[in-house]
Order: C-alpha cells, then sequence, then structure tokens
C-alpha cells in the first residue's frame, strides 16, 4: 500500500497472504485433497492404505482417523479435517472416514455455489438449516435398541467391522465385542452407562485371529520372578505395592569403614535381616501373590519362593490401578503399613504359556466387570489392526447400549435425509434453498462412494436408491457384495444413531468455519502448497 511514495508495510517480511475467493478455493483445495485420501477406504470393498513415517515405521489399516493422525499435515484448513476426524472417534469411535468425506462434498457443492456468486454468509446459513433439518430426520428414521437385544449388537459390531481387516472372523470378534462391552455395561440413575476403562486389552502376535479370546479377569504381562515359584495359587490374596522390595542405597556416597572381618558379617547379616522382615510382613497379612511396581532383591524372591508366595515386578502402573479395581486391593507405598484389610482377592491367579512367553491371568475376581481380551495374530502390524477393528466394534456397541438407537447403513440414511431435505427446500424462501439443495446432494457422497470402491456405476446405483425411497422404502441401501439395492434392516447392516448424528454435526461445523475464511495470513512460509499432496508422508493403496 502506498501513500504518496513511501510505501507502508504491516505485515512482517517473508509473510504471505491470500485474500477473497483465493483464499476460500486454496483453503476448500487443501481439505478436498484430505477428504479424497480416505475417500477410498470406505465400506466394506474400501482399500487399506500403508502409511510409512520418517522413522521407516509402517502402520496398514483403512481406519480414517489413524490415516489422518499418521499423514503429517502441513496445511491449516487440512488440519480441520483431521480434527473432523479426531472428534468423531472420541464421540463414536467409528463413522470417521464418513465424516471426513462428508466434508469434503460439502465443500466441493459450496465452490460451485461461490462460481455463481452466491454469498459464503448465505451458503453457511443454509447448511445450518440444512443440518438442523437432517438431525430431525434422523430422529424419525432411528430405531430403537434394548441393551439385551443382543442379536442387534452383534450386527451393530459386525457391520463396524466389515470393512476392517478382520472381517474374515467377524463373527467371534463381534461376539467377543458384544461380550466385552454387556459386561462392563451398568445402569446409572436410569441411563446405561460403559466405562470403557474397565476393559483391558492385551497384544500378543503370534497364532491366529480366531486364537483371540476374552478373559473374565485381568491378564498381566508378567511372569514369575523366580522359577521356584508356584504357577497356580488357588483363593489368591493379593498385595499391591508400589515400593522397591530391595535394600535402598544410600542418597548420598556414604562410605562405610569396616575394620575387622566380623563387621563386615554383621552388616550382612543386618540385610538380610531387614529384607527377611519384608517376607515376614507379606506373609503375616496372609497375602498369597504380591504384584509389585519396583523391583524385587535377589534374596526377597528367594525368601518368597520358600514360603510359596507368587510374585511378579515392575508392573506397568495402569495395570495395578485395574488390579487395584479388579481384586479390591488397596496399593500400598509403605511395607510396614501393609494390613490383612488392603489385600485383594481372586479365585484363581496362574502362570499360562503364551507364544513361548509367560502371562499371569487373574480370574474370578472380587468386581465381575474386570474383562480382558487377549488380541492374537500373525504379525505384529496384523494385531495392531485387530486391536483397532474391535476398539470401533466395542465403541459402537457401547454407544449403541447408552442411547438405545439406531440407524439403517449401505447409504440408506443419507439417502432418506437427502431425499426429505429436497422437500424441505422447496418450503425455504430465499436463496438458502440453493444451500439446503447442495447439501442434500454432499450426503449422497456415502452411497456413492460405496458404489465406486465396490467397483459399480455410481449414478446407476444413486438413481436406483432414489427411486426405493421415493417409494417409501426408507431402509434400501446398496449392497456392495450384489451390486444390487436392498433392504439394509432385512441385511443386518446397523450402525449406531450417533456416528450419524455426529457426522453431521462435525462435518457442517468444519464446513461452515472453513467457509468463512476468505482472508489467510501467514507469518511464516507454508512449505509446500495445497496443490501438492498435503502430506509429507508415503501413502499407497493396498488391498
Amino acid at each position: 500500500m502506498a501513500m504518496g511514495n513511501a510505501p507502508i508495510l504491516i505485515l512482517k517480511e517473508g509473510s504471505k497472504r491470500e485474500k477473497g475467493k483465493d483464499a476460500q478455493y486454496n483453503n476448500i483445495m487443501a481439505a478436498r485433497a484430505i477428504a479424497d485420501a480416505v475417500r477410498s477406504t470406505l465400506g466394506p470393498r474400501g482399500m487399506d492404505k500403508m502409511l510409512v513415517d520418517s522413522m521407516g515405521d509402517v502402520v496398514i489399516t483403512n481406519d480414517g482417523v489413524t490415516i489422518l493422525k499418521e499423514i503429517d499435515v502441513e496445511h491449516p484448513a487440512a488440519k480441520m479435517l483431521v480434527e473432523v476426524a479426531k472428534t468423531q472417534d472420541e464421540e463414536c469411535g467409528d463413522g470417521t472416514t464418513t465424516a471426513v468425506i462428508l466434508t469434503g462434498e460439502l465443500l466441493k457443492k459450496s465452490v460451485d455455489l461461490i462460481d455463481a456468486n452466491v454469498h459464503p454468509t448465505i451458503i453457511t446459513a443454509g447448511f445450518r438449516m440444512a443440518a438442523a433439518k437432517a438431525l430431525e430426520v434422523l430422529d424419525s428414521v432411528a430405531i430403537k435398541v434394548e441393551p439385551k437385544d443382543r442379536e442387534t449388537l452383534i450386527n451393530i459390531a459386525k457391520t463396524a467391522m466389515m470393512s476392517k481387516s478382520v472381517s474374515g472372523s467377524k463373527e467371534l470378534m463381534a461376539n467377543v465385542a458384544v461380550d466385552a462391552v454387556t459386561s462392563v455395561a451398568e445402569k446409572v440413575g436410569g441411563k446405561w452407562v460403559v466405562d470403557m476403562d474397565n476393559l483391558q486389552v492385551t497384544k500378543k502376535h503370534g497364532g491366529s485371529m480366531d486364537d483371540t479370546q476374552l478373559v473374565q479377569g485381568l491378564i498381566v504381562d508378567k511372569e514369575p520372578v523366580h522359577p521356584g515359584m508356584p504357577r497356580m495359587i488357588k483363593k489368591a490374596k493379593i498385595a499391591l505395592l508400589d515400593v522397591a522390595l530391595e535394600i535402598k542405597k544410600t542418597e548420598i556416597d556414604a562410605k562405610i569403614e569396616i575394620s575387622d572381618p566380623s563387621q563386615m558379617h554383621a552388616f550382612l547379616d543386618e540385610e538380610e535381616r531387614m529384607l527377611k522382615q519384608m517376607v515376614e510382613k507379606i506373609k503375616e497379612v496372609g497375602a498369597n501373590v504380591v504384584f509389585c511396581q519396583k523391583g524385587i532383591d535377589d534374596l526377597v524372591q528367594h525368601f518368597l519362593s520358600k514360603e510359596g508366595i507368587y510374585a511378579g515386578r515392575r508392573v506397568k502402573k495402569g495395570d495395578m490401578e485395574k488390579l487395584a479395581k479388579a481384586t479390591g486391593a488397596t496399593i500400598i507405598s509403605k511395607i510396614n503399613e501393609l494390613d490383612s484389610a488392603d489385600l485383594g482377592k481372586a479365585d484363581v491367579v496362574e502362570v499360562r504359556k503364551i507364544q513361548e512367553e509367560d502371562m499371569t491371568f487373574v480370574t474370578g475376581c472380587k468386581n465381575p466387570k474386570a474383562i480382558s481380551i487377549l488380541i492374537r495374530g500373525g504379525t505384529d502390524h496384523v494385531v495392531a489392526e485387530i486391536e483397532r477393528s474391535l476398539d470401533d466394534a466395542m465403541s459402537v456397541v457401547s454407544t449403541t447400549i447408552e442411547d438405545g438407537m439406531m440407524l439403517t447403513g449401505g447409504g440408506s440414511t443419507a439417502v432418506e435425509v437427502a431425499l426429505r431435505l429436497r422437500e424441505f427446500s422447496s418450503s425455504v424462501g430465499g436463496r438458502e434453498q440453493i444451500a439446503i439443495d447442495a447439501y442434500a446432494s454432499a450426503l449422497e457422497v456415502v452411497p456413492t462412494a460405496l458404489a465406486e470402491n465396490a467397483g459399480l456405476d455410481p449414478i446407476d446405483i444413486l438413481i436406483e436408491m432414489r427411486k426405493s425411497h421415493k417409494a417409501g422404502k426408507k431402509n434400501a441401501g446398496v449392497n456392495v457384495f450384489t451390486g444390487q439395492v436392498e433392504d439394509m434392516l432385512e441385511n443386518n447392516v446397523v450402525e449406531p444413531f450417533r456416528v450419524g448424528k455426529q457426522a453431521i454435526n462435525s462435518a457442517t461445523d468444519a464446513a461452515v468455519m472453513i467457509l468463512r475464511i476468505d482472508d489467510v495470513i501467514a507469518s511464516r512460509s507454508m512449505g509446500p502448497s495445497s496443490k501438492d499432496m498435503v502430506g509429507k508422508e508415503g501413502l499407497a493403496d493396498v488391498d
């Protein structure tokens, strides 16, 4: 900007500024690049992504939020889409890909409206009206689910896992997920609540995914510290110690002068007496199992094994807390203060060999809500993907129990909402109706992407679905295996109500926020432009 001849510099040197439509187009391009990156993973026929980070570590997944967390996103608008996926994951545990591609599609439709000189404020107002109406429609098409309706919950878990690599064992995995969640679900003040912290997941590669099992109790990835210790203890009384069963070293470099051999003997005898005292204390309170968060001296190990007491050392803090909750024990920080009232109870503590390694199983706990899942799979990559899939399945089952509502999948709900939005838009005066129509078209990205990923003709499928919904078939969705439009309720393709609701909320909020930006002022160079790929990481499609 020049007044006379003297230029006035407002921004720091090296700053970059984009204004008006340029800023909007760039932001929309970046967000759409992110949406396109995960689009091919949607649905049972979706592909996986191989992500290689800067350290060379590999992750193979088709979980939307995992992909977006792993790729190193540079562009600020693209980062907003990563936030959409994270929010969706925290709220529902599933539907992350849907939420992201819906945001991308809303922005894609907005470009056409901006080109036609519709002001972004009008577009955002229309989107807000459309989202409110869409949520009303979702309420009207939602189907009630009882927490005791095991079959429906299994179908919901299966639907969540259809697109994952575990789909071959989905029957077993769905049963594990439903059993785990229903075991920890409880009614609080007339509402169902599922505390996922009660569930412990332990991974061990080797075996096949069919060896994955649910354990009524806890698994501690530790072995007994001494080979002479019992490998099985019934009617276990468990002491949890957050203190080292060792002689404390002096804080400063103390010097102990010993002038004759008898003093040395006395010194060692005293050390042994102190260690023996610790074991005596444990025996005196009646404990026959000790889990210690810190180290255990060799001599203490020997004394404990002589007394027939099982001990495990360097147990993780999280496992200690879960053990305390499950067995009713108190974690003690001073050995002298250990009391019989602090001990936890379990029917059996036993050591089992899993893939050449010993693991400790604590079963028949005082608290029946202590549940563990032992995940098995061929390689570490497979085990990690099984864990992500099970996590999604357990999340959808728990949200369904909490909300007591579900929707049909296969794009059926999206097309039904789109149909009702088009009817609604004609009753809205002004330019907002154009934005509402655009929102309805954007929702149809779900069946379109499902059809594309299955190698079907998306236009034919969409026309067929619209026709069915016009005829009043609310649950008509695309069956990606047969390529036909079928009743999704009869096909048992169902998902939690919260997944659809959250996807609409977060997609609308993100799209509106990106559309309202008309000026981007960056105080540093922003790396590669949004027209380049939005991530620096390797991204490859694998079947």
